[in-house]
């Protein structure tokens, strides 16, 4: 007997649809083998959902807070830290101030300058023109204050900023301290700064020179200056 084509594609397509109708019926045996979810089963997992989702709620509130805080801890930081470089600067200010009162031992480079009467001259009918007086010592001190001294002493008198000088004849007094001739002043800091301001052309030294004082300038390596006792 022929086998037509016709008969072909029909038991092709009756055999695809044996195979879904089998597949389906398995996938239905499958769910129903499946234990049910009773309905306190469904209410546990329903209310554990719930707290899951609560959760994850308050622990993003919780990651914000932090957040705030950290940022907020990060400013106090900052804010410290400028408090901090503010106390830091008071207390480099108050050392300073120590210092140019007196009131701390000071040591290191300086230099030190020696102002001598002039040499005697019998034509000369006035004897002061050849004598140290306080606007030469002024003179010295003033170029060495500006040169950047840290500290600066007269024949081993510390100075400070209520130090007053005052020339009697021969002798200068120094904060009420009388000091013969010749005069050494003494200053701490940058040797080569404070000896080039003093020998500039036409400056301290050169003037110093044409008032007949003998002006002679050291550089020292350690210059020790103690601090005034009591005041």
């Amino acid at each position: 007997m022929r086998v037509k084509g016709n008969h072909v594609i029909l038991s092709l397509v009756s055999l695809v649809l044996g195979f879904i109708i089998a597949f389906s019926y398995h996938l239905t045996q499958i769910e129903n083998e499946k234990p049910k979810m009773t309905d306190v089963q469904y209410k546990q997992t329903l209310a554990l959902r719930n707290q899951l989702i609560d959760q994850e709620e308050r622990n993003r509130k919780l990651q914000s807070e932090l957040k705030e805080k950290q940022e907020k801890v990060q400013k106090n930081e900052k804010e410290l830290a400028k408090e901090a470089q503010i106390f830091s600067n008071f207390a480099e200010d108050t050392e300073k101030y120590r210092l140019f009162m007196g009131k701390v031992k000071v040591k290191g480079k300086g230099v030190k300058v020696t102002l001598s009467d002039g040499a005697y001259n019998p034509r000369e009918d006035n004897v002061n023109n050849y004598l140290v007086h306080e606007h030469h010592v002024f003179k010295v001190i003033n170029e060495l204050y500006i040169s950047g001294a840290a500290a600066v002493a007269i024949n081993g008198a510390r100075l400070t900023s209520h130090s007053y000088i005052v020339c009697n004849g021969p002798v200068i007094t120094v904060d009420g301290v009388p000091y013969p001739a010749p005069f050494i002043i003494t200053a701490i800091g940058d040797p080569d700064v404070l000896s080039s301001s003093l020998n500039l052309t036409g400056g301290v030294k050169d003037q110093l020179v044409n008032d007949n004082i003998i002006f002679k300038l050291e550089k020292a390596d350690n210059i020790i200056l103690d601090p005034i006792l009591g005041g």
